[in-house]
């Protein structure tokens, strides 16, 4: 298990900060967090050294690139042992409509969002993946009608009109 990290108020702020935006200069970060500019890029190295900051990453508009459509696919497989669990898993990152997956308790075993551009897409996905892949013992797929909040999109307050 992971150690936990010491952070404080600064660091809370700062990483508060740059997961709203993580090209904020510096200079604005110390502005708005009351520390110098040197202690802000001090913290943040400290920060990704530690592995707190896992990724700069940029997050993508889907309706821009073509894939505007999201569902949430719950999983249930034959038998959930760790072969089989971590074989499917191995066999999601070879696809790039899977946005996120997770290994989830309950009834069901995984917990996926897929991106595509259309329905159509989406029906190829789910006879290639997983209709065909035979550890797969029943999927049910939740179409997002729209997003209420998404703290993986930079955490930015969506706006309804």
């Amino acid at each position: 298990m992971a150690k936990m990290i010491d952070l404080d108020s600064f660091d809370r702020r700062l990483l508060d900060l740059v997961r709203q935006n993580n090209l904020e200069p510096a200079r604005t970060l110390a502005d708005k967090v009351g520390l110098s500019i040197s202690a802000v890029l001090r913290r943040l190295r400290r920060l990704r050294e530690e592995k707190v900051i896992v990724a700069d990453i940029a997050v993508v508009n889907p309706v821009l690139t073509g894939s505007a459509l999201t569902m949430h696919v719950l999983v249930r497989m034959q038998q959930a042992g760790p072969q089989t669990m971590d074989a499917f898993a191995r066999e999601l990152a070879h696809h790039p409509e899977v946005t996120g997956a997770w290994d989830v308790t309950g009834d069901e075993d995984f917990l996926l969002k897929i991106q595509v551009a259309t329905m159509e897409e989406y029906d190829g996905f789910t006879r290639r993946v997983l209709s065909e892949d035979k550890g797969v013992h029943s999927f049910t797929t939740l179409i997002t009608i729209r997003t209420i909040i998404d703290n993986d999109a930079a955490r930015r307050p969506l706006r309804f009109g």
